[in-house]
């Protein structure tokens, strides 16, 4: 399932099946491939192409104040956002650094006595400390206490995510714990569904919104191709494929009725 989710996008996503489809061209002296390959990768690059498909991803969600929040028996932090790098003993907060910010902003409001954070791991990454165990030492930086702070087990992807976390939070049907789950409104959809699995009950509290609710007038910019809108696409595009791969993983992760 792990290879499989990180294969296929190298294959569907912009870049690959525009190349794909320029080789095919090529090779079968097809110039309607050739051509259709550079159209695809002009429209996905418009801003406003990748604005739409991000603002659909993260649809229905919204960023709701901290206060509004109701309790739970754990705020469940996902990982994804930080990189390891030399010179940087708690590496670097990414793009997704949101993650991080929102479990903090929750617990010091008192809205779970513990504060979870996911061990991501990739298995050929055997080099790097699992992430959890990074964000844990930021969060006691930011006065967390250690002994109210969990950090799962290595795991490589969201699924993995949820089943150590179900683990070490001792979750089954006779005991289901409530969490608020922290993590990127595109991502949030994938997650629900698998923690939910896992035998939660979920408040989501998404975070790291790439599309904006406000109303803005279009410019000439959204409509010239730039490296952002290629970006918000690839992500957009990534992670329908996400939501497909883990709705069947989810299946099997479905207690028996």
């Amino acid at each position: 399932m792990l290879i499989l989710s990180k294969l296929l996008p190298l294959f569907v996503l912009p870049p690959g099946i525009c190349l794909l489809l320029a080789i095919a061209g090529l090779l079968f002296k097809r110039r309607s491939l050739v051509w259709l390959s550079l159209a695809l990768l002009w429209v996905l690059s418009l801003p406003v192409v990748g604005g739409e498909l991000m603002r659909r991803i993260e649809m229905p969600y919204h960023r709701v104040p901290v206060e509004r929040v109701r309790h739970a028996d754990a705020i469940v932090v996902l990982s994804g956002m930080l990189q390891q790098i030399d010179g940087a003993p708690l590496g670097e907060l990414g793009d997704a650094g949101d993650r991080f910010e929102g479990g903090i902003d929750l617990f010091k409001a008192g809205k779970a006595p513990v504060l979870l954070f996911t061990g991501g791991q990739m298995p050929w990454n055997t080099g790097c400390v699992p992430e959890g165990v990074l964000l844990s030492k930021r969060a006691q930086l930011c006065g967390v206490p250690v002994r109210q702070i969990r950090v799962t087990s290595a795991v490589a992807n969201t699924a993995g995510e949820a089943v150590a976390s179900a683990a070490l939070l001792d979750v089954s049907p006779r005991k289901p714990k409530r969490i608020i789950l922290v993590t990127s409104a595109s991502h949030m959809q994938r997650s629900l569904l698998l923690f939910k699995a896992a035998g939660f009950e979920v408040d989501p509290w998404p975070v790291d919104f790439r599309a904006t609710d406000l109303k803005r007038q279009a410019t000439i910019f959204d409509f010239m191709p730039d490296t952002n809108g290629m970006n918000n696409s690839s992500m957009a595009l990534r992670e329908l494929i996400g939501r497909t791969v883990y709705r069947l993983g989810a299946r099997f992760m479905m207690p028996a009725k």
